[in-house]
This record gives structure tokens, sequence and C-alpha cells, in this order.
């Protein structure tokens, strides 16, 4: 299968990459902006499973004005995309009455227009049959248990989940399958840093497992789902 994951470098999405680099049947597309990190990652993944097939792709994904150009350039490393991975992310924990403008807009460009925009470049790569799958956040899920200082975080991620849904109807002629797994806490470095001292349930690798087993299986059952991936409850 020809994969593309966001958010690569680290956290969730390295551990992605590692879990589905295993099959050598896989070729997968890195992004990240962090060039250094990739290489590193496909070093790694090298000397595990010297069949991998892992292309590191160096970008910011704030940089729309390129969107319009992102397929040429991925063309040259696979041709079409049977699964795509919205996984990178933005969580900034500050109370609302401190939240700034340029704190909005770096969390809802990264959450919710980074994926809109990319989706949209895709789409002519995209395969029939193919499943895009969404990391949203079970704070995401309306009637789920909200935090206090991630009022942008959960509005971002409550919007990927809506827009979720209405792509499954929107490109289902297509034949292209939309789901999002609603995430709930995961001991990654971007909830360390947004929560000094808390302990998450799942750590990155844990979730990557069952993330690789949905992308690959889950479009068989589910199309403009969101499905919550957490043991809190609500």
């Amino acid at each position: 299968m020809n994969i593309i994951i966001t958010g690569a470098s680290k956290g969730i999405g390295n551990e992605l990459v590692k879990v589905l680099a295993r099959h050598k049947q896989n070729q997968i597309v890195a992004i990240s902006r962090n060039g250094k990190a990739l290489k590193e990652l496909v070093a790694e993944c090298v000397h595990l499973y010297p069949e991998a097939k892992i292309t590191p792709y160096e970008f910011d994904l704030n940089q729309f004005e390129f969107y319009p150009f992102i397929v040429q350039r991925l063309e040259t490393f696979i041709h079409k995309c049977d699964i795509l991975v919205n996984n990178a992310g933005k969580l900034v924990n500050k109370p609302f009455n401190k939240f700034d403008i340029t704190n909005f807009d770096d969390t809802f460009n990264v959450n919710i227009k980074g994926p809109f925009f990319l989706i949209q470049a895709l789409l002519p790569m995209m395969n029939k049959g193919a499943h895009i799958v969404n990391i949203g956040s079970i704070g995401g899920v309306q009637g789920s248990k909200k935090f206090p200082g991630l009022a942008a975080y959960s509005a971002s991620k409550g919007a990927l989940a809506i827009l979720t849904e209405a792509l499954a109807e929107e490109l289902a002629e297509q034949e292209i399958k939309v789901n999002c797994l609603a995430l709930g806490a995961v001991q990654t470095e971007m909830f360390a840093k947004a929560f000094p001292g808390a302990k998450a349930l799942q750590n990155p690798a844990q979730i990557a497992h069952f993330i690789a087993d949905f992308c690959i299986s889950g479009s068989k059952y589910f199309n403009g789902k969101v499905v919550p991936v957490s043991m809190s409850t609500p």
C-alpha cells in the first residue's frame, strides 16, 4: 500500500511509520517540517526492517501557498495513495482569556485548515477504495469531558470530526472512505509539554498499533465515523 503520514517526526506519527514499515509491501511517505528527525526515523526503520520503503518529505504544513504543488512533489515518490493519515497536531494549553490570535491561528491552521487543504490537494492521487484517517481527540467529541485551557484545541478537533463526516459523503462517488479516530490522552511530547507532570494511560507505541490496524482494515467497517479511542468516561 502507498501511505502518507503527516506529523511523522515524533510521537504517534513516528511510531505509526515504524509499525507500518514492518510490511515490505508498504511504501510510506513520512511528512514533517523536521527533516533531521525524519532522516533519523528512516535510518532506524531500515536498520530494523532492511526492506522498509520510507521516503522522508520535509514540508511545513503551514505553507498553504505551496499546497497546489504538493502532488507534483509527492508523485516523484509514489504515483497513487491508498492511505492518508492526518496526524499532525497542535495543542496549546492556555486559559481562554489569555488565548491570543496567534495561538488561535496556529492551532486551527495545523488541526483543521491543514487537513482540509491537504486532502483537497491530494485527491488526484487517491485510489478508489482509499482510506483517509484523521487523528482527532476525544475532547472534540460532543458530550465528552472537557478540560480548562483546551477551548481552541477541542474546538479545532471538533471541526475535524465534522469535516470527516462531511467528506465521507462528498467523496463517496470516488469510493474514498473517511474516518476520524478521537484519541484520549497519549503520553507524547506534545501532551507532556501541555500537561507537565501528568501521566497518560497510553503511550505512542501502543496507540500506533491500533491506528495502523484501523488504517488498513477500518474502511471495511466504517465510513464517516468519529470513533472514540479512550479509556475515560464519558
